[in-house]
């Protein structure tokens, strides 16, 4: 039988995120006078600064904070500090009523004990292990609910950010219906991609099993492996969508401990989120969609089915930990978008064929970073990068569906709720725990990597934009994504829309409403980038046309002489052949006229530090080519061994923020020391900042505190790259 004490504890919490404060204050009060320091009392303490904040007594809150700044407990005195200086600061700025402070404290910064909305988590303890490594107090309320935030401050918190709360719609007109055919066409593509995609790989893995039986002795090959796979390729295909949603939720149970969630922790963490799903699917006359739950900090969510009777929408502890009850919310609404339009079918079956080749490949990675390193990890990181690189294979079929799919889940998310500016708030806040959570486990997490597709927000633009959050306003960070000329087609490659052009969407949607925005973005404007810088970017690509064209000519010269019966080259002319050469030397071409400008001389003087990378990420002009030499300090952060065989998860942790780094592992190894080798330590890079859709480092050096130097040679690459397309199209235009 719980005591007394623990009793009134547990009331008077479960009064607080209840925003009943009067009934909270009088059941924590006498808990909070006990004497001592114990846990009950301690708890008792802290929400009682929270209920003083919200009914406007800060004198009382300022007095608690200062008595607990004085408990053993480091925790206990990190979190009043930081109370104490946002109470100190806001009764020195303004002196107002008990309403009045209530009010203001309802709009003002999320970052502290009286944020915009009291997350239910402030005092709970964590169901498992956390990243975070800092638990705060038990409480008997949270030993009866699994999933709890690991503290009382979210990583968005503890950075101080000033969040507007910029209200929504009271009443708001549907928005116009939007052209759904080009998402439908998109889709197919996918799936015909797809259809591509495995029935190459399948014709590769028959011919090489009958290559190989042919050789050896004793053994034949099989004769059903010289038929064609299309049939095959159909079956597995229109399988994985008839029993994608069962698969899916045995490999994520499997692999990632997914679990059901229940309507009534929905319900306690989100009071808005069971009406919306409820008033949409009545709407829709669909049933309610399966709730899931991932058990980790990370803030994500994805959906998966092929039906809405058989759709699955999953979230993350983390997200339900670190978002607001409205952002909750508006983050389920966009998983009902993907369901209203279809493409979560299609995603689904992507999901489905990615998931358990990431999975072969973290278990090979597992087991060559099992054997010592030398002769014998070899042959566990060649089919560990080979396994790698037919997942990227397969993702890369749906980019340009992922790309689009979010436009009309976020337009409809906001007219489902009339809150945009929420949906703002929480991908932004989304980012923010995304880029915390890879400083936490000091690498990009398998399950970010593989569900990355199928979240509302990718893991790599969360890495500087969630990182620099707190040094530069989010206006500044997101300038480049929705100012940039060029970003568009910087963003080629990527697997979610830039963020700032999401934001800027939503902002024109709360402004059609005559809403007030939650960030105030900057209108299109000129700004410096020149078509010839583009151009530049972009000359090995434009190589390629060239290339054809310069095909094209040749072939009619050769046609022309030909029928003058001047020149008989028709052993070349009639086999088309040499145009795939003509392609490879104008991408060669085009990649050395691009070098000298893609990697100028890196001058000592010219070094950009720590200090100035908020501003360099913050450049909406730049391009990738805009080269800015740079010198930064910080921790390397990246998988180890085996499993970073291709240098794909090279970070660097400074005191400004994450930036990607890349590699060129294959052209180092007459070097004693290897860049995984130096994971975790604190390095120096030198090297070349670009701005892109994911800002980037191309490495010239990395040195240790200790002295040790390793180099990262890009430009030879792309000069032994140039070499070998030039002399592979000299070889097939000369031989025909």
């Amino acid at each position: 039988m719980p005591s007394y004490s623990e009793s009134s504890l547990e009331a008077g919490l479960t009064a607080l995120k209840q925003g009943d404060y009067q009934t909270a204050i009088a059941q924590l009060e006498p808990v909070a006078s006990s004497k001592g320091n114990s846990t009950t009392s301690l708890q008792a303490r802290v929400g009682l600064v929270m209920a003083y904040a919200r009914t406007g007594e800060a004198r009382k809150a300022i007095a608690l904070c200062q008595t607990l700044r004085d408990s053993q407990n480091p925790q206990v005195q990190e979190w009043a500090e930081r109370a104490l200086t946002h109470l100190t600061k806001r009764k020195k700025t303004k002196k107002v009523s008990p309403q009045t402070s209530k009010e203001t404290t309802n709009s003002g910064n999320s970052s502290t004990v009286v944020s915009g909305r009291i997350q239910q988590s402030v005092l709970e303890k964590p169901a498992q292990p956390s990243h975070y490594q800092n638990t705060f107090i038990e409480t008997p309320v949270a030993s009866q609910n699994r999933f709890t935030e690991s503290d009382g401050y979210t990583p968005t918190q503890r950075l101080n950010i000033y969040w507007r709360q910029a209200k929504r719609a009271k009443v708001w007109q549907p928005l116009r219906k939007p052209k759904l055919l080009p998402l439908r066409l998109q889709a197919l593509f996918t799936i015909v991609a797809l259809f591509w995609v495995m029935e190459f790989l399948l014709k590769v893995a028959m011919v090489s099993v009958n290559v190989i039986l042919d050789k050896l002795p004793y053994l034949a090959p099989l004769p059903f492996f010289y038929r064609d796979p299309k049939l095959v390729v159909i079956g597995i295909l229109v399988s994985a969508i008839a029993l994608s949603p069962w698969l899916l939720d045995w490999l994520l149970t499997r692999f990632c401990s997914q679990q059901p969630l229940s309507k009534d922790i929905l319900h306690s963490r989100s009071r808005e989120t069971a009406r919306v799903l409820q008033r949409y699917c009545q709407q829709k006359r669909w049933q309610l969609p399966h709730l899931r739950i991932l058990p980790i900090n990370t803030p994500i969510a994805l959906t998966y089915g092929n039906l809405p009777r058989n759709a699955r929408i999953v979230v993350s502890q983390g997200l339900l930990n670190q978002l607001a009850d409205d952002e909750i919310a508006t983050i389920y609404a966009t998983q009902l978008g993907h369901i209203a339009h279809g493409d979560y079918l299609v995603m689904s079956l992507v999901l489905l064929l990615t998931l358990p080749i990431y999975r072969l490949y973290q278990q090979i990675s597992q087991w060559g970073n099992n054997i010592s390193p030398g002769f014998g990890q070899w042959p566990f990181n060649i089919f560990s990068s080979l396994i790698y690189g037919i997942w990227c294979l397969f993702t890369g079929t749906a980019l340009w569906l992922s790309r689009s799919r979010h436009y009309y889940s976020d337009r409809l998310a906001a007219e489902i709720t009339g809150n945009p500016n929420a949906l703002i708030r929480a991908f932004l806040k989304i980012a923010i725990g995304i880029a915390h959570d890879i400083q936490q486990v000091q690498h990009t997490n398998c399950q970010l990597e593989s569900l990355n597709l199928l979240m509302p927000i990718s893991y790599q633009q969360s890495l500087s934009l969630g990182s620099i959050a707190g040094h530069i306003a989010f206006e500044s960070a997101l300038m480049w994504d929705h100012i940039n000329p060029y970003r568009r087609w910087m963003a080629i490659n990527n697997s979610h829309p830039l963020m700032g052009q999401r934001i800027q969407w939503l902002c024109q949607i709360a402004r059609h409403w005559h809403i007030e925005t939650e960030l105030h973005l900057a209108n299109e404007q000129f700004i410096k980038t020149t078509r010839q810088s583009f151009l530049l970017q972009i000359a090995p690509f434009l190589g390629i046309p060239i290339g054809f064209g310069f095909a094209g000519l040749i072939w009619l010269s050769w046609q022309t002489a030909f029928s003058l019966k001047f020149l008989n080259l028709k052993w070349i002319y009639e086999d088309w052949n040499f145009v795939s050469g003509c392609l490879l030397i104008g991408f060669s071409i085009g990649l050395v006229i691009r070098m000298n400008a893609f990697f100028p001389n890196l001058k000592t003087a010219n070094y950009q530090a720590n200090e100035s990378l908020p501003n360099l990420l913050a450049n909406p002009s730049a391009i990738p080519i805009d080269s800015t030499s740079v010198c930064l300090v910080g921790q390397l952060l990246g998988r180890p061994g085996t499993a970073n065989s291709l240098a794909q998860d090279f970070i660097l942790q400074s005191s400004n923020g994450l930036v990607k780094l890349h590699h060129v592992p294959w052209l180092c190894l007459g070097q004693k020391v290897h860049l995984p080798d130096l994971i975790g330590r604190q390095v120096t890079v030198i090297g070349w900042f670009r701005r892109g859709a994911t800002p980037w480092i191309d490495i010239q050096s990395v040195q240790t505190q200790t002295g040790t130097t390793l180099y990262s040679p890009h430009p030879i690459w792309s000069t032994i790259l140039a070499i070998a397309a030039q002399a592979w199209g000299a070889y097939i235009f000369l031989l025909g």
